[in-house]
Parts: structure tokens; C-alpha cells; sequence
């Protein structure tokens, strides 16, 4: 299995609700868990949060908390990212 670091983050126009698009932050958790999917990892994600962010992440990706401010989104969270994000056209 093989693991990366990398940092997720939205262009400062597009944070917060009056954010230029909707969903940017969203759509780059999608990325991460389908490439996870992809190589095999049932699309698990795990990643640190600014603690001001761990609520948001918990309702708009259906993250969970592993300590004070670390969180994983497992295969039911990643499948739905990854449908929401890549439909099919």
C-alpha cells in the first residue's frame, strides 16, 4: 500500500460560503478518494484537520474522527464523494 502527503486546499476565492464555486474543497476530497479507490485502498483517506474545519468535514464528506484532529473517510463516504463528483456523462 502506498501512502502520500499532500495538502488539500482551495484557491482563497473559492473558501467559504460566498466562495466563487461551490464545493471546490469537496470535489478535491472526490479526487483523492477515487485515486485511493483506484490503486486498490476501497477509497479510505485519512487526513488531519484545522480544528475549526473537523464539524464541516464531519457533515460534507461524512468523515470520522480518529483523535482531536485527525479524520478518515472510509469506503461508504469515498463511494458516495466519488459518485457525487464523477458521474457519468
Amino acid at each position: 500500500m502506498k501512502y502520500s502527503r499532500n495538502i488539500v486546499e482551495a484557491a482563497p476565492e473559492n473558501i467559504g460560503k460566498y466562495g466563487k464555486y461551490k464545493g471546490v474543497g469537496a470535489h478535491l476530497f472526490a479526487i483523492a478518494c477515487k485515486h485511493s479507490w483506484d490503486a486498490g485502498n476501497e477509497g479510505y483517506v485519512q487526513f488531519t484537520a484545522k480544528t475549526d474545519l473537523i464539524e464541516h468535514y464531519q457533515k460534507t464528506l461524512n468523515a470520522h474522527l480518529l483523535d482531536w484532529h485527525t479524520l478518515y473517510i472510509d469506503s461508504y463516504g469515498a463511494s458516495d464523494l466519488i459518485h457525487k463528483y464523477f458521474k457519468e456523462r
